[in-house]
This record gives C-alpha cells, structure tokens and sequence, in this order.
C-alpha cells in the first residue's frame, strides 16, 4: 500500500505560521488533518492546497492563526493541507498522482481511502461549514462555488461574493463530498498570492468562525447572481495549441488569441472567433454536459480556418496554462439560473464513505 503520510494533529505544527508552500512537505511529512479547538465546539474545515501550485489558503490559514495566537478561536477549526508533495515542486499535482481535488468521492486508492477517512472524521466532530480555498490561473471576480441548492448554501456562498456558480460536474471535488454533511463552498481567490484575493479570504473565514448559526430565513432575491456551470471545454490531446496570438505557426492546430482569458465571466456574442484551426487540420474543441456527451456541435462552427462561436456564452475559468488544459480542461461555460424558483431537493445520491 502507498504511504501518503497523513497523518492527524491536535495542535499547530512548529514552524506552520511561518514556512513557505514549498516547505510543507519538509514540515509535515504528507498530507495532515489539523483540529484545533475553539470556543464553539462544532468545526469549521477548511481545506487548503489540495493543488500544490495554489497557495493562497496557506497565507490565509496563516494570518488566521496569528491573529488567535493568543486568544481562543471563536469556533473549533479543522485544516485539512492537501497536496504537500506536489506544493514542493509547485505544481498543481505530481505526474502520476490523482489531482487532490478528484477524489472526494467513489474510488479505492490510497488518496480516496484517505479523503474517505477525512470526511469520516469530520462527520463524526459534527462539521459546521465546509471552505475549499482555491485559485485559478485565468483573469476571474472572486467567486464561490456549490454543489447544492438551499438557503445555507446560499448565505455561505453570499458571504464571500454575490457571483456564486452552481455546479454538479465534477462530482469529485472537496465541497462536492463535504456537501453532504454540511453547507459547503469552494471560494476561487483569484491568481495564487494576489494580496487583495489572500484579504477577502481571510475577511470571510473569520465571518465564518464568528457565524453562529446561518439565517433563517431565505435570502433575498437581489443578494446573489447565480450562474450554472454546464458545460467543460478540453482540447483533445492528439492537437497541439497555443496562444501566441499571431496567426498559426507551423505544426500547430489551435490558436487562441491571448486575450482571450480576459472573457470570463463576460457574454460572448454568437459569431465571434474562439480560435483558429490550422489548414489542413481536422482539430476541434469538444464541450462536455453534465451527463457525459460531448455537445461541441451546439457550440462552435468552423468557417476554414476560423473556429466560431455558434450560439452565445459564458465562459469562466478560461487559462492558458498548458499543464492546465491537458490535465483539466481549458475552460467552462454557464448560464445564468433564476435560483428563487428552484424548490430545495437532494442532487446527489449519498456518498459512501469508506474507511482505512
């Protein structure tokens, strides 16, 4: 059996508040679940660097904790710091390892036992609220993400930014599994260390420690902008791209304008250029729904060497980060849902935890 090292602590590691991303591995010897206790006993967890190369959680954790150095913390307080191998090499996850954050759910290996056993834990310390500290590589708003529909959701999602997506796919992530114990989020702080990302993060996890309990009544109709993520864009690996903005280059099939990332979150209109295919080249973009079929043909409209938007979108998380697109995908597309007429009802099956 493979020996990730996690391991599950009561008090702050020596040298945590201090110690750079690249160092975790060195300090805590693998991934490690770290509960401390606070004044109200129901926990709120917080994931962080579940991607090795996204470090705003640990700056976040960080001035959390020096700010209850001396003084108790408002609520109990588990983090869980995911992917310390990968944070060494700052990258999102090592070549041959699971991505952290695709392994919440069913599955047999030694991560997902180990994501099995977190969520245990965490189920048994009767979780209050669940945060995923994320960044992304493309020009975002700060924004949260859930997995389900319902006021709790809602007021967590809200307290971060009025821009909160909706999204069922993939059903693999932290707050997907954490979604089924408690109200659960994934907050996108813009690109990794951006001081004013690493600000609001830590502005809202201390609202949260302060939360006693969420509202009860539903929240107002002008408080969020809901937006569905119905669709994932990836470029097939046997195609080669770039984003070099100036007309193909020899042996490439796709080209993307560079600003291309600057869309995100912003309508485009039906007949604009995505990108351009080579001459010659039977490259194309497929778009994945939510239930597994590539629906590229919807989409996009190819005009010979022009690559057209057929109809109009929305993209978010657009990246021209290579390493990116081949292990993830290039970006998503929403539509904006009327959230005040979605009557609350479970949309998932439960999972089955397992564990060690």
């Amino acid at each position: 059996m493979v020996d990730l090292g996690f391991r599950i602590l009561h008090q702050i590691p020596e040298g945590l508040l201090d110690v750079d991303s690249t160092g975790l591995l060195d300090l805590l010897g693998g991934p490690t679940l770290i509960h401390l206790e606070g004044k109200r006993k129901d926990s709120l967890f917080l994931s962080i660097m579940l991607h090795g190369n996204e470090y705003t959680g640990l700056l976040v954790v960080q001035q959390i904790l020096r700010c209850y150095q001396d003084r108790k913390l408002p609520r109990s307080l588990s983090i869980f710091v995911g992917n310390v191998a990968a944070a060494e090499q700052k990258l999102r996850a090592l070549p041959g390892q699971p991505d952290y954050n695709r392994i919440w759910s069913y599955g047999d290996t030694p991560e997902h036992r180990m994501t099995h056993k977190v969520m245990q834990v965490m189920c048994e310390r009767q979780v209050f609220a669940a945060v995923d500290v994320h960044n992304n590589t493309g020009k975002n708003p700060h924004f949260a993400l859930i997995c389900r529909h319902g006021k709790d959701f809602y007021h967590l999602a809200t307290l971060f930014n009025r821009t909160v997506v909706y999204a069922v796919k993939p059903d693999t992530t932290s707050t997907w599994g954490m979604s089924e114990f408690c109200p659960a989020v994934t907050l996108e702080c813009g690109l990794p260390g951006d001081q004013h990302g690493v600000a609001h993060a830590v502005e809202y996890i201390d609202a949260c420690l302060h939360l006693s309990h969420f509202p009860e009544h539903p929240l107002p109709e002008q408080d969020m902008d809901l937006y569905h993520l119905v669709y994932v864009v990836k470029i097939p690996s046997t195609y080669s791209f770039s984003f070099n903005g100036a007309g193909m280059s020899a042996g490439t099939d796709i080209v993307f304008d560079k600003s291309l990332t600057s869309t995100n979150f912003s309508e485009i209109a039906s007949g604009v250029r995505f990108c351009r295919i080579k001459e010659g080249s039977d490259a194309f973009l497929e778009a994945w729904d939510e239930h597994g079929k590539d629906q590229s043909a919807e989409f996009f409209t190819r005009d010979g060497e022009d690559y057209r938007l057929a109809v109009p979108v929305m993209p978010a998380m657009l990246t021209d980060d290579a390493n990116i697109i081949r292990m993830d995908c290039l970006c998503y597309l929403m539509e904006r849902i009327d959230w005040t007429s979605i009557h609350e009802k479970p949309e998932t099956e439960n999972i089955q935890v397992q564990t060690s």
